[in-house]
């Protein structure tokens, strides 16, 4: 089984209730809501695709037509107001939530394979790189679209009653989805590191029990310079010669066989 150590439960349990959270975010619309300290508020709640009106209409005063209930954001209906229910960071925050929600949903199936490879396989490793990289990717995403409606998704340039409105519980929860999957992600490539390195260290020990210690020797002692005797030096100094007599020096004659010789 893939889940073998403390390392890939841990990533497994936080990736598992990070996507969780997140799809619940996706799906539910209460990123923005109306506080409820006014009466008959003309908007009501908003999520990533659905909004709700209460007998809305439109701020340019150029229809008459009233909006209530809760309607999908593209509906047709809606398109004499598109100008003012989907601003350009609206786009760009649905557009970074679907990003993460998709390396979410390719993460998935590979996590099932995963559960169901063992370490000795060959794809381990790739699978735990794959599912990091998607679910790094996915906060990254997730973060930026967070962080967007964070910023824009309350001003005062958007929903009417602005000052009463606030963040719902699904952006709470998109909040904390796309964070947590950053550390998920992170623990996946690190036990993926881990494995790699010691299966490096598997076919190194391998490697020198097959050849033993024999075949490093052999490569030591031909590496190894021979000992031969050392070279002699260009200026070594020369052997001593016999002096040439000065003029009128007598040359030391031979001794006679059984004699003595003195040089007076």
């Amino acid at each position: 089984m893939g889940v073998s150590n403390r390392t890939t439960r841990i990533a497994l349990g936080i990736s598992a209730f990070s996507f969780l959270l997140f799809v619940i975010a996706f799906a539910t619309p209460y990123w923005l809501v109306t506080d409820g300290r006014i009466q008959n508020p003309r908007f009501t709640n908003l999520g990533l695709w659905e909004v709700c009106f209460n007998n809305f209409q439109d701020i340019h005063r150029f229809y008459d037509t009233r909006f209530n209930g809760c309607m999908w954001v593209f509906e047709e209906e809606y398109y004499i107001i598109h100008d003012f229910l989907l601003p350009g960071f609206y786009i760009a925050v649905q557009l970074f939530a679907t990003l993460c929600f998709v390396m979410c949903l390719i993460a998935l199936p590979m996590t099932l394979a995963f559960l169901r490879t063992s370490r000795d396989d060959d794809r381990y490793v790739v699978l735990l790189l794959t599912i990091g990289t998607c679910q790094v990717l996915a906060s990254i995403f997730g973060f930026i679209a967070v962080v967007t409606f964070g910023a824009k998704g309350d001003s005062r340039d958007w929903m009417p009653n602005w000052q009463n409105n606030d963040m719902g519980w699904s952006f709470a929860l998109g909040v904390v989805g796309a964070v947590m999957l950053l550390p998920a992600g992170i623990l996946y490539m690190v036990e993926a590191r881990r494995e790699r390195y010691k299966r490096l260290n598997e076919i190194s020990n391998r490697e020198v029990s097959e050849y033993g210690d024999d075949y490093y020797q052999h490569q030591a002692a031909v590496a190894a310079p021979s000992t031969s005797a050392p070279p002699q030096s260009f200026f070594a100094p020369e052997s001593s010669r016999p002096r040439r007599p000065q003029p009128g020096q007598r040359l030391p004659t031979a001794p006679p066989h059984g004699g003595i010789q003195t040089d007076i």
